[in-house]
């Protein structure tokens, strides 16, 4: 099987290929299907579910393989209170309730306020879900995907597609993330060994 047999092809060709296989990969489906229905504002499927999926499609590995949960952003800076999204939270439990995955949900305008207890530097206050996804550790896992308003998949890619078809994890150092990136890289390279892993 050629596992690299997208990679290094134009943009178009890669965004045309990774979207055939995340919404033919029935979990995926089902989640984005929902997470449409939820109409969170800004909200994005993100990271793992959408680049393991397509690394199963391309190595034969079932459905599921390797994915641990579901990623869902959206962004309301209208309140920025715990329990604004934490009542976001309990609303979707009910809506995504059958999934084979838990679904994490998070409001990426308030991801500045609790970022600095956790990792231990700052973040910047984002301006929209979009933004985020270009702040992750690996540049391979800035990848997210929901539905435009003419109800297209939509695709949001700030350094491109061709680091997932290429099996390749590469930094992001716009902040200091190198321990997520190693550990990452480290799980990632367990479950598709094809993948290799750029040193930070």
């Amino acid at each position: 099987m050629d596992h690299l047999r997208y990679s290094g092809l134009p943009f178009e060709e890669q965004r045309a290929a990774f979207l055939a296989i995340v919404s033919a990969d029935p979990l995926v489906h089902n989640a984005l299907a929902r997470a449409r229905s939820l109409d969170l504002p800004g909200w994005l499927v993100v990271s793992g579910a959408l680049y393991n999926s397509v690394w199963n499609h391309l190595t034969g590995k079932p459905a599921g393989h390797g994915i641990k949960d579901i990623d869902l952003f959206y962004f309301d800076a209208g309140d920025l209170s715990y329990e604004a999204e934490d009542a976001v939270i309990r609303r979707a439990a009910k809506h995504f309730a059958g999934l084979p995955l838990p679904v994490e949900i998070r409001n990426q305008a308030r991801v500045h306020l609790w970022y600095p207890q956790k990792f231990g530097q700052p973040c910047p206050r984002y301006t929209s879900s979009s933004e985020s996804v270009g702040y992750f550790a690996s540049k391979t896992h800035a990848v997210g995907v929901r539905f435009d308003a003419d109800g297209q998949l939509d695709v949001v890619a700030p350094f491109g597609l061709d680091d997932i078809f290429s099996f390749r994890i590469t930094p992001n150092r716009v902040m200091d993330n190198r321990e997520t990136h190693e550990a990452k890289g480290a799980r990632a390279k367990g479950n598709w060994p094809e993948i290799t892993v750029v040193p930070w």
